[in-house]
């Protein structure tokens, strides 16, 4: 018998002959769907299946290997597999034959989406979207594979059904994983050093991964690295020191002013795919807009730059424009392709637009101000990234600063109407953990600027979350068309929590505090168990572990933001039951958040308020 291993199936597969279909054909159950996303693979040969246990119990009764494609509307490589993989009639032949195909949207489960993306960082070094895993009919994940083209896809499919008809049963036995069933409880409370020395760690760390240069951190892609640049503001402003300003300075200069933000119309792509943040993977969402308005305010009054101001209000003007929905929520992203399928199209310009559109001084100074180059950089057009000082360009072109700012601002203007002739899809899921994030920044907007539009966007939200989301003492992540959807998970009650419990102090509302003080009990009985975390009450994926600690990734990590919240309100509230659950929660995995000091710092700053008592 041929023994396999996690190492085999990475790097080798055996050929063998396909299995019959079942006599009852699977359909695609995706047209219609109230996810965009989904709906959009509705036309596709595969026949598509949505996630649930359904999909399962199939599996078993076939003995077929489950293959999920977890994906996002605003995703390019996505729309791009989708195109060239799923549209193919003999690849989508192999999948409806060989197994049960299931389509996910990341933005409706992402409990399910962080387990899978773990599995694939862990068995391949790397991860990214569209994120595909073949599990057992159990449910344990077996083999992943990111996008690739359709020739070496359909390979991969044929040789793993190979191995799979071969010895199933072998191949079942290596999936299963077993985790922790629970850690043990805290054998001491954390000293005012310790947690120090945690807090130093982190600020080390990111010192020595700090590109000065350019920004950012690393030496590769850069991403806005949110919770850190959070947790470095607040260290600079309870004890300034020149090497940490440069550090946010650097980074917040470089984000704001090249091409993760959109110049002409405001906002932020999700990142850039080279370190100097000239080349951005042209999705805009929710989350980023959301947490990098209110840090651009918060920076603004620590570090004391009014430009920084003044980008977080264009960014919280950008998401009244372009992400307000019509039912008082925010949508969940713009698209990175535009309505003819062209990455990045939407944003850019080309020279014979540029000409028709401008008039000739304006064309002038929009190419010197922007440092232009006399062939695009991209596919479709030039990207407004590098912009010169104007008292350069105001000497170049013979003219006073105030005729220059004037010609920029007035071909910024025709550029930006232009977009509104354009088409871009929008993803409109109204997400709770992600409109919490976006009630946070327009509080904050509203208390800097007081702002009639900012408050009235913050009660908003505020209302959709209590009234539509919240009900009966149970939250869900979306409702759409009168039935929730998706997976909700602990990141959207406690997002949704803080945020309420930020409303209701600035709004002085007892009945927010009351309900950010249930959401928060809630949370705690629906996903802590054992001295551990799970990031979704009921998980169909199995091998999926209880979780001592949860790190800082693109978002806050979800238990250092309740826990955080939990000591605050049970004091507020006099909850002795919920103070003893965050201390017992925080206290715990030093070694770990010691080693790796820059993805906690969430953690280490709930620790830091934990012995200060503030929020």
């Amino acid at each position: 018998m041929k023994r396999f291993s996690r190492a085999a199936l990475a790097f080798a597969f055996i050929v063998a002959a396909p299995v019959g279909a079942s006599d009852l054909e699977l359909t695609n159950q995706l047209k219609a769907h109230p996810s965009p996303y989904l709906a959009q693979h509705g036309n596709d040969p595969v026949a598509w299946q949505e996630w649930n246990e359904a999909v399962f119990e199939k599996a078993r009764a076939e003995n077929k290997l489950v293959y999920v494609s977890v994906g996002y509307f605003s995703c390019h490589w996505c729309h791009v597999m989708q195109r060239e993989s799923y549209n193919d009639a003999r690849i989508a032949s192999q999948l409806n034959q060989d197994f049960i195909p299931v389509k996910v949207d990341r933005e409706l489960q992402p409990a399910l989406d962080d387990a899978l993306m773990a599995f694939v960082q862990r068995t391949q070094g790397r991860g990214g979207w569209p994120l595909n895993v073949f599990l057992t009919p159990e449910g344990y994940p077996l083999y992943a594979v990111l996008y690739v083209p359709p020739d070496s896809f359909a390979q991969v499919v044929s040789k793993l059904q190979g191995m799979w008809a071969q010895d199933s049963a072998r191949i079942s036995e290596i999936a299963r994983q077993t985790g922790p069933e629970g850690y043990a409880d805290p054998s001491m409370v954390f000293e005012a050093t310790q947690v120090a020395t945690l807090g130093n760690a982190f600020e080390q760390t990111a010192l020595s991964v700090a590109d000065t240069m350019e920004g950012g951190f690393g030496n590769q892609s850069r991403f806005p690295y949110v919770p850190q640049l959070n947790y470095l503001l607040e260290r600079y402003a309870a004890r300034p020191t020149a090497s940490v300003r440069e550090v946010l300075e650097t980074t917040l200069d470089a984000m704001g002013r090249r091409g993760l933000h959109d110049h002409v119309e405001g906002g932020f792509f999700r990142y850039t795919t080279d370190p100097s943040w000239s080349v951005p993977h042209f999705e805009k969402m929710l989350y980023d807009n959301a947490q990098l308005a209110l840090l651009y305010l918060k920076a603004a009054d620590v570090l004391g730059r009014e430009d920084y101001r003044a980008v977080g209000f264009a960014t919280l003007d950008f998401m009244l424009a372009r992400m307000a929905s019509d039912e008082r929520a925010f949508v969940a992203s713009l698209s990175a392709v535009d309505d003819q399928e062209r990455e990045g199209a939407f944003y850019l310009y080309d020279n014979d637009t540029l000409a028709q559109t401008l008039s000739a001084d304006e064309l002038r100074a929009t190419r010197l101000i922007w440092s232009l180059p006399a062939s695009p950089s991209f596919e479709f057009g030039h990207l407004l990234v590098n912009q010169a000082p104007v008292e350069i360009v105001a000497a170049e072109l013979k003219l006073d600063i105030d005729q220059t700012i004037d010609l920029v601002m007035s071909a910024m203007e025709k550029l930006k109407a232009l977009r509104a002739q354009r088409s871009l899809p929008v993803d409109g899921k109204r997400l709770a953990g992600w409109n919490a994030l976006a009630l946070k920044a327009f509080i904050e907007g509203a208390k800097q600027s007081k702002h009639p539009p900012y408050v009235q966007a913050a009660i908003e939200i505020r209302d959709y979350l209590t009234d539509t989301l919240w009900r009966d003492g149970v939250l869900v992540r979306a409702r759409e068309q009168g039935r929730a959807i998706g997976t909700v998970s602990l990141s959207d009650y406690a997002y949704a929590a803080d945020a309420l419990a930020e409303f209701g102090e600035w709004r002085k509302s007892e009945t927010d505090l009351d309900t950010a003080h249930a959401i928060a009990r809630a949370a705690w009985q629906v996903f802590h168990e054992a001295n551990g975390w799970r990031r979704e009450s009921a998980s169909l994926l199995k091998g999926a572990t209880l979780e001592e600690t949860l790190r800082d990734e693109t978002l806050p990590a979800p238990d250092a933001v309740l826990i955080s919240l939990s000591l605050m309100l049970a004091e507020a509230r006099s909850d002795e039951a919920l103070a003893q659950n965050a201390r017992a929660a925080i206290n715990r995995a030093y070694d770990v958040v010691l080693t790796d000091a820059f993805f906690y710092p969430s953690r280490i700053r709930a620790l830091e308020r934990s012995l200060t008592g503030k929020k």
